[in-house]
This record gives structure tokens, C-alpha cells and sequence, in this order.
């Protein structure tokens, strides 16, 4: 999957598969996860943050599934 840098000092970079629905997310320390089941909206709206940190903590850590690739 192909992931875009992001202007965070958490996170390095986010990728997503509209077809499955699939989120990946590149920490800073190059530990990368994927979060399962995250709509399209989810995904444009996470891009779009003025803080993509917190859209982050608030909205996927906690609320999507997560495994370590």
C-alpha cells in the first residue's frame, strides 16, 4: 500500500484501500499498523485535519481495530 507523509511529529505517513477499507498508518519510529473497517469519510477527513495527531488519538486509535504489519 502506498502511504503519503503527513506533517506530524507522531506520525510519518498514512496510506488507505478504499476496496477493503483498509487504513495504514506509519508511526515516526517506522512501526507501522493497520486499522480495519475505516469508511472513505473517516480517511478524507483524517487528511484533511489541521492536526492529524489528534484526529488520530480521537478517532482511530481507539475506535478501529489495529494490527501491527
Amino acid at each position: 500500500m502506498q502511504r503519503k507523509r503527513v506533517n506530524s511529529s507522531r506520525l510519518r505517513s498514512v496510506g488507505y484501500d478504499e476496496r477493503s477499507e483498509t487504513l495504514e498508518v506509519e508511526m515516526s519510529d517506522g512501526t507501522v499498523f493497520q486499522y480495519g473497517k475505516v469508511s472513505p469519510e473517516v480517511h478524507r477527513r483524517f487528511m484533511n485535519a489541521p492536526n492529524p495527531t489528534t484526529y488520530f488519538d480521537d478517532k482511530i486509535a481507539e475506535e478501529y481495530p489495529s494490527k501491527r504489519v
